[in-house]
């Protein structure tokens, strides 16, 4: 049995027992990952593909040690002109022994983004500290503004493949070709 995964941007075909070395992985020495983009399983005749990736499938490894690999020469010159470089580089890998393929059934782990934005949310809801009392003397009385109907929201922040779907979604037409300055204005009225 063996499966086609991708680990770190980079497919690589595994089979269980197998040690494979991998660019470097935040993860700590001796401690097991599970990789979920399995793109392809096959366990004696029968084959599984993904579109683009097999549902439920997992690839569990341990992580053996973090090391270097070895020295790759960049040498350049450029013939009668005295031009000569000479660079040397040694890749991060991380060496991983592959302890098992699951087909199905396998939890898919939430990506760190999601997780963080997750964690982000309860600490922007905490209630912030009331701003300093100032003395009547220099407080002067306001005039009262005008209510607004809706809270403005601020749309610069936002990418703009993001404006793009919310001007879909509001049935803006012509927003495929707008700039980004424009999907505000538009989506701002």
């Amino acid at each position: 049995m063996y499966a086609i995964v991708e680990i770190a941007g980079q497919q690589f075909k595994v089979a269980k027992d197998q040690k494979v070395f991998v660019h470097r992985l935040q993860e700590d020495e001796g401690k097991k990952v599970s990789f979920n983009n399995v793109l392809l399983i096959e366990d004696g005749k029968n084959i599984t593909i993904g579109a683009p990736a097999i549902d439920g499938a997992a690839v569990q490894a341990k992580v053996v040690k973090h090391l270097k690999g070895d020295k790759v020469i960049v040498f350049k010159k450029k013939r009668r002109k005295g031009y000569k470089v000479k660079n040397g580089h040694r890749q991060y890998l991380t060496e991983l022994q592959i302890e098992g393929i699951v087909a199905k059934g396998a939890k898919k782990a939430a990506p760190k983004k999601e997780a963080a934005k997750a964690e982000a949310k309860p600490k922007a809801a905490a209630p912030k500290k009331a701003a300093p009392k100032t003395t009547a003397k220099k407080a002067a009385p306001k005039k009262a503004a005008p209510k607004k109907a809706a809270p403005t929201v601020n749309l610069s922040s936002n990418t703009v493949a993001e404006l793009k779907a919310m001007a879909k979604a509001k049935g803006i037409t012509g927003y495929s070709s707008m700039k980004k300055a424009d999907l505000i204005k538009a989506l701002s009225k």
